[in-house]
């Protein structure tokens, strides 16, 4: 449990799970009827992105929870496979990058 929360909350992981907590209170408080779903579809057009046929609030939520999911899952695997050191921190540093490219490709 300490290397979940260690991948979840060490750098650059934690931009992950912060977007993942907003994504989070968003739907909460949709849920509530605090806001709308589809409040942020007047401003932005996703079809440029790729994204487009859907509220703009899913697939930025989407985004952030395969990211957040990829990001950490691979975190694991380093800590887990490598040795600490610079190797381990060069390949965190890879697959925070790594991951919301491949969140987007999967969204």
């Amino acid at each position: 449990m300490r290397m979940f929360v260690e991948a979840a909350t060490g750098l650059p992981g934690i931009l992950f799970t912060a977007a993942l907590v907003v994504a989070a209170c968003f739907w909460l408080s949709a849920a509530l009827g605090v806001v709308a779903v589809n409040s942020f579809d007047t401003d932005v057009d996703l079809d440029a992105w790729g994204m487009g046929g859907v509220p703009v609030a899913v697939a930025v939520s989407l985004l952030a929870a395969l990211a957040w999911l990829l990001d950490t899952g691979l975190a694991l695997l380093i800590i887990l496979a490598a040795t600490p050191g610079a190797t381990a921190g060069v390949l965190r540093l890879a697959a925070s990058v790594g991951a919301p490219l491949v969140a987007w490709w999967l969204t």
